[in-house]
C-alpha cells in the first residue's frame, strides 16, 4: 500500500475523499459532509433535529446491522473471486426544555453511559428509568410498544422515540447524542455546524461504533456472555483498533478537532470499559495522555466510571458462576 495514502488515512481503507485538502474517510461521514457543504437544500438530510435523528438512527442501523451482515455473507466470497491487484488503481437551538426527557436504560451498559455522559455536557436534565432485564421489564407490552427489539438506550423526549434497532446497541446511542446535541446544544462546541469539523466527529462516531467498540465486543461479550474461551485473533483487533486511535491521537489533545467533542465522549466510554475489563493501556502512551484529561473536563464523567464499575462487577459475577 503506498505510503501517501497511509499518510492521508491511517485506517488505509476505502473510500477516502480529498476536498481541497480536507481528508475524510468513512462513507456515511462522506455523505452527510458532502449533503452539508454542496447540498441545494436540506431534503437528502434534514435539518430538523427529529428528521435528522430518524436519519442518523437508520444509518447507525446500516452500518452496524444490514451492512455487516452483508459483509458477513457475501464479500469474503467476492474477494476471492476479485484480481487482487483490481482495486489498486482505483440549527437548532432549543434554550429551555420542557420536560426531562425520559431514558431507559441500565446502569453499566456502555451505550446507556454514553447517553448520560453526553446529556451532561449538553447541560440536558434526563429522567433516567433504570429497566431490569433480570426482571423481565424490557419485556413489558409497555416498554415493547416503545421497542420492540426490547433493548437499551431508549430515549421519550415529549413522544418522540428514539430506540435501538440493533443488536449491538451502540449504534443508536450515537443516534440519540447527536441528536440532543442538535437539538439542545447551546453551542455547536460539541457537535459543531461547519461541515468540515462535523464530518470528522461523524468519522471518529463511526470508527468507534464499527471498529474499537466492535473489537471490544467480539472478543469480550462471548467470554461474558457465553463463557467461550478466549479468542486470540479478536483480541489482537482490539490492539489494532486502539494502534489507529493511538495515530489519531499525534499531536492532538481531542480525537476530532481542537476541542472535546462527542466523539471524545463516545471514545471515552469505550476506553473506560476496556480499562476496567483488564485491558492493558500502558502501550498506547497517546491514548493515555488523552484519557487522562478527558476524565478532568467531561462534566460528570464520575458518573461513567460508577457505570463501568457496575459493568466490571456484572462481568466478574457472571464469570464465577
Amino acid at each position: 500500500m503506498k505510503p501517501e495514502f497511509v499518510k492521508l488515512n491511517p485506517q488505509h481503507v476505502i473510500p477516502t475523499i480529498d476536498d481541497d485538502g480536507f481528508i475524510l474517510c468513512e462513507s456515511r461521514p462522506i455523505m452527510g459532509y458532502l449533503v452539508s457543504k454542496y447540498a441545494k437544500n436540506d431534503s437528502l438530510y434534514p435539518k430538523d433535529p427529529k428528521k435528522r435523528g430518524i436519519v442518523d438512527q437508520m444509518l447507525y442501523f446500516d452500518a452496524g446491522s444490514l451492512h455487516e451482515n452483508m459483509i458477513n455473507c457475501y464479500v469474503c466470497i467476492l474477494i476471492l473471486l476479485l484480481d487482487n491487484n483490481s482495486l489498486n488503481n482505483e440549527s437548532h437551538v432549543v434554550t429551555e426544555i420542557k420536560m426531562p426527557i425520559i431514558s431507559y436504560e441500565t446502569t453499566g451498559s456502555p451505550p446507556c453511559r454514553l447517553v448520560r455522559l453526553a446529556a451532561a455536557a449538553l447541560g440536558v436534565t434526563l429522567n433516567l428509568k433504570k429497566i431490569s432485564f433480570e426482571n423481565l421489564e424490557h419485556l413489558t407490552p409497555e416498554y415493547l410498544k416503545m421497542n420492540p427489539q426490547h433493548m437499551v438506550p431508549t430515549i421519550d423526549d415529549d413522544g418522540f422515540i428514539m430506540c435501538e434497532r440493533n443488536i449491538i446497541h451502540v449504534f443508536i446511542s450515537r443516534a440519540i447524542i447527536t441528536y440532543l446535541a442538535n437539538q439542545y446544544g447551546k453551542d455547536d462546541s460539541l457537535y459543531p455546524k461547519d461541515p468540515k469539523k462535523r464530518a470528522l466527529v461523524d468519522q471518529r462516531l463511526y470508527f468507534d461504533a464499527c471498529t474499537l467498540y466492535k473489537a471490544f465486543i467480539d472478543y469480550y461479550y462471548p467470554i461474558f456472555i457465553y463463557k467461550a474461551p478466549r479468542d486470540p485473533t479478536k483480541y489482537v483487533a482490539i490492539g489494532t483498533a486502539l494502534s489507529f486511535l493511538e495515530k489519531f491521537l499525534e499531536g492532538q489533545d481531542y480525537v476530532a478537532g481542537k476541542t472535546m467533542t462527542l466523539a471524545d465522549l463516545a471514545i471515552v466510554v469505550t476506553v473506560s470499559t476496556l480499562e476496567v475489563s483488564s485491558y492493558d493501556l500502558s502501550k498506547y502512551k497517546n491514548v493515555i495522555r488523552w484519557f487522562a484529561r478527558i476524565k478532568s473536563e467531561a462534566p460528570k464523567y464520575e458518573d461513567n466510571d460508577v457505570g463501568a464499575k457496575v459493568l466490571k462487577q456484572w462481568s466478574e459475577g457472571v464469570m464465577k458462576n
